[in-house]
């Protein structure tokens, strides 16, 4: 009997704390089954899309052309001199040396003036200078490594340029001429980009004796000639000015044996310009009053063996010519001219 009333107490002390313990368990259990489940997405309403209609946005390699016209952004803003990019505008970079940035709440010295490197080229005897003396073309402009950028500074003429520049961009100024003198001296001058100025009127010698230049942009402005160009051009822009034919010296381009890019498109040119040097690969004379061409504007009638496998760019779209009357004047071409064949 005593030992069945022990085991009877030992029952009854181990029902006591297991009570506890299964409470204790299912508190703990029923935040464990609602944080297991899950959120429901809202669905989504696809009636919304039903009557949505896109036939008008049916873009195709067809109809691009008629959206958008990229004929007219031919390399406005041809930074190709730069590498790597730069970014002209933006917070000058941190120098190398830790001890030249300023400390917080401290006033910076004042930087000592030093000399200048390099005194800009002086132009020609009988010339006036473009800047105030003492005021070099990198005060008015930016100068980074041997670029010279004159964007939009409301010049009126060219500054003074240092002498090792390599590319100069002056557009979208005042520029109303360009004069023997202003490029004097400058043997290492590749890229003029005039622009978007007001150029009426150039010298004759303005460029002439430039022995490295290879690109000289002129568009939209008013010139009525072209001056002598060097024998080193290989691209010449003058889109877009007043230039008639009686503008240009007679057989302009002949010598010119490194020249591939002649744009003189938007012009008031009366006929083809020729002679045309064999390394021509594009020639853009659309919109101007050409109205006939002769046999031999583009290749040799004499050798039928003659091709121009270089020329394959030649635009005459826009001028009053028809030019399936002028059929023995393409045998040599690779490609036939844009521009109207009825």
């Amino acid at each position: 009997h005593r030992t069945q009333g022990l085991l009877r107490g030992m029952g009854q002390g181990w029902r006591s704390v297991a009570a506890p313990c299964a409470s204790l368990q299912a508190a703990w259990a029923v935040p464990a089954q609602e944080g297991s489940r899950k959120v429901e997405k809202p669905k989504v309403d696809l009636t919304l899309y039903e009557n949505l209609d896109l036939d008008n946005y049916d873009l195709t390699l067809d109809s691009y052309g008629d959206v958008v016209d990229l004929s007219n952004y031919e390399e406005l803003y041809d930074y190709g001199d730069i590498a790597p990019k730069i970014e002209v505008g933006t917070l000058a970079p941190r120098p190398k040396d830790p001890e030249a940035v300023p400390k917080v709440g401290t006033t910076a010295p004042a930087p000592k003036p030093q000399p200048p490197t390099s005194s800009p080229v002086r132009p020609a005897q009988g010339e006036a200078a473009s800047p105030p003396p003492g005021l070099p073309s990198c005060l008015l402009c930016l100068c980074i490594g041997t670029s010279v950028y004159c964007d939009d500074a409301d010049l009126e003429r060219i500054p003074l340029l240092p002498p090792d520049t390599t590319y100069l961009y002056a557009r979208f100024n005042r520029i109303s001429a360009i004069r023997a003198g202003d490029f004097t001296g400058l043997k290492k001058l590749k890229r003029i980009d005039l622009t978007s100025n007001s150029i009426a009127w150039a010298d004759a010698d303005a460029f002439r004796l430039l022995p490295s230049l290879q690109e000289l942009i002129l568009p939209e402005n008013r010139l009525t000639a072209l001056p002598e160009l060097p024998r080193s051009i290989i691209r010449l822009d003058a889109r877009l000015n007043r230039i008639p034919s009686t503008g240009l010296q007679p057989e302009a381009f002949r010598d010119l044996k490194q020249l591939q890019f002649l744009h003189l498109s938007d012009n008031q040119l009366d006929y083809v310009p020729t002679p045309l040097p064999e390394s021509l690969r594009s020639l853009h004379l659309q919109n101007n009053n050409i109205q006939t061409m002769h046999k031999d504007t583009f290749c040799d009638s004499q050798d039928h063996s003659h091709i121009r496998r270089a020329l394959e760019d030649i635009r005459l779209d826009g001028n009053p010519i028809n030019l399936s009357l002028f059929p023995n004047a393409y045998f040599c071409l690779p490609r036939l001219p844009t521009g109207r064949f009825a």
